[in-house]
Protein backbone atom coordinates (compact mmCIF):
# COMPACT_ATOMS: atom_id res chain seq x y z
CA UNK A 1 0.00 0.00 0.00
CA UNK A 2 3.00 2.49 1.11
CA UNK A 3 4.78 1.60 -2.20
CA UNK A 4 1.15 2.00 -4.38
CA UNK A 5 1.17 5.30 -2.98
CA UNK A 6 4.38 6.58 -3.36
CA UNK A 7 4.20 6.13 -6.66
CA UNK A 8 1.10 8.63 -7.27
CA UNK A 9 2.12 11.98 -8.34
CA UNK A 10 0.96 14.97 -6.53
CA UNK A 11 -2.22 15.41 -8.50
CA UNK A 12 -3.60 11.78 -8.18
CA UNK A 13 -3.05 11.61 -4.42
CA UNK A 14 -5.42 14.85 -3.91
CA UNK A 15 -7.94 13.59 -6.40
CA UNK A 16 -7.72 9.62 -4.22
CA UNK A 17 -7.95 11.69 -0.93
CA UNK A 18 -11.25 13.59 -2.77
CA UNK A 19 -12.48 10.45 -4.24
CA UNK A 20 -12.30 7.87 -1.48
CA UNK A 21 -13.66 9.75 1.58
CA UNK A 22 -16.75 11.18 -0.69
CA UNK A 23 -17.54 7.76 -2.17
CA UNK A 24 -17.62 6.42 1.52
CA UNK A 25 -19.98 9.08 2.41
CA UNK A 26 -22.05 8.26 -0.61
CA UNK A 27 -22.69 4.42 0.53
CA UNK A 28 -23.50 5.84 4.05
CA UNK A 29 -26.10 7.78 3.08
CA UNK A 30 -27.03 4.66 0.35
CA UNK A 31 -27.18 2.12 3.56
CA UNK A 32 -28.93 4.75 5.97
CA UNK A 33 -31.49 5.27 3.39
CA UNK A 34 -32.17 1.41 2.69
CA UNK A 35 -32.00 0.83 6.32
CA UNK A 36 -34.79 3.73 7.62
CA UNK A 37 -32.13 6.50 7.94
CA UNK A 38 -32.61 9.94 6.65
CA UNK A 39 -29.32 9.59 4.34
CA UNK A 40 -30.22 13.43 3.45
CA UNK A 41 -32.58 12.35 1.19
CA UNK A 42 -33.60 15.84 -0.04
CA UNK A 43 -35.27 16.73 3.05
CA UNK A 44 -33.13 18.96 5.36
CA UNK A 45 -34.17 19.22 9.38
CA UNK A 46 -32.85 22.98 8.90
CA UNK A 47 -35.03 23.75 5.73
CA UNK A 48 -38.14 25.51 6.42
CA UNK A 49 -39.25 25.69 2.98
CA UNK A 50 -41.99 23.05 3.18
CA UNK A 51 -43.25 24.72 6.40
CA UNK A 52 -43.87 28.46 5.64
CA UNK A 53 -46.48 30.61 7.95
CA UNK A 54 -46.79 33.68 5.40
CA UNK A 55 -48.74 36.36 7.78
CA UNK A 56 -48.78 39.10 6.16
CA UNK A 57 -51.53 40.23 7.84
CA UNK A 58 -52.23 40.52 11.61
CA UNK A 59 -54.77 37.59 12.53
CA UNK A 60 -56.39 37.32 15.95
CA UNK A 61 -58.62 35.20 17.61
CA UNK A 62 -60.87 35.94 20.11
CA UNK A 63 -61.09 33.91 23.01
CA UNK A 64 -64.02 33.16 25.12
CA UNK A 65 -64.41 31.94 28.89
CA UNK A 66 -65.64 28.50 27.35
CA UNK A 67 -61.65 28.55 26.13
CA UNK A 68 -62.58 27.89 22.53
CA UNK A 69 -61.22 30.33 19.88
CA UNK A 70 -63.44 32.22 17.73
CA UNK A 71 -63.82 31.36 14.18
CA UNK A 72 -61.69 33.64 11.95
CA UNK A 73 -62.24 33.95 8.21
CA UNK A 74 -60.71 31.93 6.10
CA UNK A 75 -59.54 34.64 3.63
CA UNK A 76 -57.70 36.06 6.68
CA UNK A 77 -55.65 33.05 8.04
CA UNK A 78 -52.39 32.56 7.82
CA UNK A 79 -51.37 31.10 4.14
CA UNK A 80 -49.45 27.50 5.61
CA UNK A 81 -47.60 25.58 3.45
CA UNK A 82 -47.70 22.19 5.54
CA UNK A 83 -46.18 19.79 3.09
CA UNK A 84 -49.39 18.55 1.93
CA UNK A 85 -48.65 20.32 -1.66
CA UNK A 86 -46.14 18.30 -3.32
CA UNK A 87 -44.55 21.48 -4.64
CA UNK A 88 -43.86 22.26 -1.06
CA UNK A 89 -41.40 19.56 -1.36
CA UNK A 90 -40.68 19.08 -4.20
CA UNK A 91 -39.00 21.64 -5.40
CA UNK A 92 -35.78 21.64 -7.14
CA UNK A 93 -32.62 21.81 -4.85
CA UNK A 94 -29.46 21.44 -6.46
CA UNK A 95 -27.30 22.45 -3.50
CA UNK A 96 -27.81 19.83 -0.80
CA UNK A 97 -25.29 17.05 1.08
CA UNK A 98 -25.96 14.70 -0.76
CA UNK A 99 -25.54 16.49 -4.54
CA UNK A 100 -22.21 17.62 -2.70
CA UNK A 101 -21.17 14.23 -2.13
CA UNK A 102 -22.14 13.33 -5.16
CA UNK A 103 -20.68 15.59 -7.06
CA UNK A 104 -17.04 15.21 -5.04
CA UNK A 105 -17.03 11.28 -5.85
CA UNK A 106 -18.03 11.24 -9.46
CA UNK A 107 -15.33 14.35 -10.00
CA UNK A 108 -12.48 12.06 -7.89
CA UNK A 109 -12.63 9.08 -10.12
CA UNK A 110 -13.58 10.48 -13.13
CA UNK A 111 -10.30 12.92 -12.69
CA UNK A 112 -8.32 9.76 -11.71
CA UNK A 113 -9.43 7.54 -14.73
CA UNK A 114 -8.80 10.71 -17.24
CA UNK A 115 -4.91 11.37 -15.35
CA UNK A 116 -4.20 7.73 -15.26
CA UNK A 117 -5.15 7.62 -18.76
CA UNK A 118 -2.67 9.75 -19.89
CA UNK A 119 -4.78 12.80 -20.48
CA UNK A 120 -3.31 16.31 -19.16
CA UNK A 121 -3.97 17.71 -15.79
CA UNK A 122 -6.06 20.54 -16.75
CA UNK A 123 -8.63 18.46 -19.48
CA UNK A 124 -8.84 15.45 -16.81
CA UNK A 125 -9.84 18.38 -14.10
CA UNK A 126 -11.82 19.58 -16.64
CA UNK A 127 -13.82 15.99 -17.31
CA UNK A 128 -13.96 15.32 -13.84
CA UNK A 129 -16.11 18.51 -12.92
CA UNK A 130 -18.28 18.60 -15.89
CA UNK A 131 -18.80 14.49 -15.31
CA UNK A 132 -19.42 15.72 -11.09
CA UNK A 133 -22.02 18.51 -11.74
CA UNK A 134 -24.10 16.26 -14.60
CA UNK A 135 -24.24 13.67 -11.89
CA UNK A 136 -25.08 16.15 -9.21
CA UNK A 137 -28.18 17.40 -11.37
CA UNK A 138 -29.31 14.06 -12.22
CA UNK A 139 -29.67 13.31 -8.60
CA UNK A 140 -31.00 16.33 -7.80
CA UNK A 141 -33.69 15.59 -10.26
CA UNK A 142 -34.13 12.24 -8.41
CA UNK A 143 -34.71 13.34 -4.84
CA UNK A 144 -37.55 16.37 -6.85
CA UNK A 145 -39.09 13.68 -8.26
CA UNK A 146 -39.26 11.18 -5.06
CA UNK A 147 -40.43 13.86 -2.99
CA UNK A 148 -42.88 14.37 -5.07
CA UNK A 149 -44.31 10.82 -5.14
CA UNK A 150 -44.03 10.63 -1.69
CA UNK A 151 -45.82 14.34 -0.53
CA UNK A 152 -48.99 13.38 -3.10
CA UNK A 153 -50.05 10.51 -0.93
CA UNK A 154 -49.98 12.84 2.58
CA UNK A 155 -53.53 14.41 3.26
CA UNK A 156 -53.84 17.83 3.56
CA UNK A 157 -57.11 18.77 5.67
CA UNK A 158 -56.22 22.38 4.10
CA UNK A 159 -57.07 21.08 0.84
CA UNK A 160 -60.35 20.69 2.07
CA UNK A 161 -61.14 24.23 2.35
CA UNK A 162 -63.66 25.44 -0.27
CA UNK A 163 -65.08 22.02 -0.58
CA UNK A 164 -68.80 21.33 0.28
CA UNK A 165 -69.10 18.55 2.67
CA UNK A 166 -72.37 16.63 4.19
CA UNK A 167 -72.97 16.59 7.90
CA UNK A 168 -73.38 13.34 9.35
CA UNK A 169 -73.12 13.34 13.23
CA UNK A 170 -74.93 16.59 13.99
CA UNK A 171 -73.20 19.77 15.08
CA UNK A 172 -73.59 21.79 17.62
CA UNK A 173 -73.71 25.82 17.49
CA UNK A 174 -70.50 27.62 17.61
CA UNK A 175 -68.05 26.96 20.92
CA UNK A 176 -70.63 24.29 21.97
CA UNK A 177 -68.81 20.99 20.76
CA UNK A 178 -68.07 19.21 17.25
CA UNK A 179 -69.47 17.05 14.78
CA UNK A 180 -69.05 15.21 11.84
CA UNK A 181 -68.70 15.69 8.13
CA UNK A 182 -68.20 13.53 5.22
CA UNK A 183 -66.75 14.82 2.20
CA UNK A 184 -64.02 14.11 -0.45
CA UNK A 185 -60.54 15.41 -0.15
CA UNK A 186 -57.43 14.40 -2.30
CA UNK A 187 -59.45 11.95 -3.88
CA UNK A 188 -60.26 10.30 -0.80
CA UNK A 189 -63.99 9.70 1.07
CA UNK A 190 -63.82 10.09 4.45
CA UNK A 191 -65.69 11.39 7.88
CA UNK A 192 -63.84 14.59 9.47
CA UNK A 193 -64.34 16.15 12.70
CA UNK A 194 -66.03 19.66 12.17
CA UNK A 195 -67.00 22.19 14.37
CA UNK A 196 -69.63 24.83 13.67
CA UNK A 197 -68.81 28.38 12.57
CA UNK A 198 -72.12 29.65 12.83
CA UNK A 199 -74.93 30.33 15.83
CA UNK A 200 -77.21 27.52 14.64
CA UNK A 201 -77.02 23.69 15.17
CA UNK A 202 -76.60 21.65 11.91
CA UNK A 203 -79.13 18.43 11.48
CA UNK A 204 -77.84 15.45 9.94
CA UNK A 205 -77.46 15.98 5.80
CA UNK A 206 -77.00 19.40 6.14
CA UNK A 207 -74.69 20.78 3.24
CA UNK A 208 -72.22 22.73 4.50
CA UNK A 209 -69.18 24.65 3.37
CA UNK A 210 -65.35 23.92 5.02
CA UNK A 211 -64.17 27.71 5.70
CA UNK A 212 -61.12 26.95 7.85
CA UNK A 213 -59.20 24.34 9.73
CA UNK A 214 -58.58 24.14 13.18
CA UNK A 215 -55.94 21.32 14.23
CA UNK A 216 -57.56 18.31 12.84
CA UNK A 217 -61.01 19.70 12.46
CA UNK A 218 -62.84 21.07 9.89
CA UNK A 219 -64.61 24.41 10.55
CA UNK A 220 -67.90 24.53 8.50
CA UNK A 221 -70.90 26.84 7.87
CA UNK A 222 -74.61 25.97 6.48
CA UNK A 223 -74.26 26.12 2.17
CA UNK A 224 -76.02 28.94 0.97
Amino acid sequence: MQDWWNTLTPMLRVLYCIAIPSSLILLLQLLLTMIGGHGDSGVDVSDTSGLDMDIGSEVSADIDSDGIPDMIDASDAPDFTDGGNPADFGSFRLLTIQTMVTFLAVFGWVSIICVSSGLNSAASIAIGAVSGLAMMFVVAKIVQMSRKLAESGTLNLRNAIGETASVYVPIPSKHDGTGKVTLQVQGRFGEFDAMNAGDAPLPTGTQVLVTDVVGDTLVVEAAE
